[in-house]
């Protein structure tokens, strides 16, 4: 009985000791997330980002990973976008090697608003962009985004990545 009454008490001490160090763990990976999550508060709000797509959906299709280096970078300014098609065309086109999805622009509207679940809801509008119509952008407080493009005379298409 006295050997239980001498190990109780060191029981109770690392019991403590580990869970003191759980509560830090916590705490660090916390401070992590609000920094994130302030970094990405901050390129919204300057409206000066870039969105790297990871996976796309074509309409017609099992999504894809993608492998190239792909963006979709927004300035106050400009408007750049170097993305991949896979869909269907309703309108022939000139030039096989014409990639709709590939433009730069400056005349462009953007809107951008706080979504109900703690993300913004981002819509892009492009006035001379060749096909693409409307960019709707849609990102988490995290940094994960997802992109939709609707087309004049394609297919939609989305993405899903984050913004750095």
């Amino acid at each position: 009985m006295k050997k239980l009454q001498a190990v109780f008490p060191i029981i109770i001490f690392i019991f403590f000791a580990l869970d003191a160090n759980f509560l830090t763990a916590q705490s660090n990976k916390q401070q992590k997330e609000n920094k994130k999550q302030l970094a990405v508060e901050q390129l919204i709000n300057a409206r000066h980002f870039t969105f790297i797509p990871i996976t796309v959906m074509p309409s017609r299709g099992a999504s894809k990973p993608l492998t190239s280096e792909y963006q979709l970078k927004i300035k106050k300014d400009t408007l750049d976008a170097y993305l991949p098609y896979f869909g269907r065309s309703y309108n022939a086109s000139i030039t096989l090697t014409e990639n709709p999805l590939d433009f730069k622009t400056t005349d462009f509207t953007c809107t951008i608003t706080e979504s109900k679940k703690g993300g913004w809801d981002i819509i892009l509008v492009p006035k001379n962009a060749g096909d693409a119509r409307q960019l709707m952008l849609s990102v988490s407080r995290d940094g994960y985004a997802s992109l939709q493009i609707i087309c004049n005379s394609r297919d939609p298409i989305s993405f899903n990545g984050y913004i750095q």
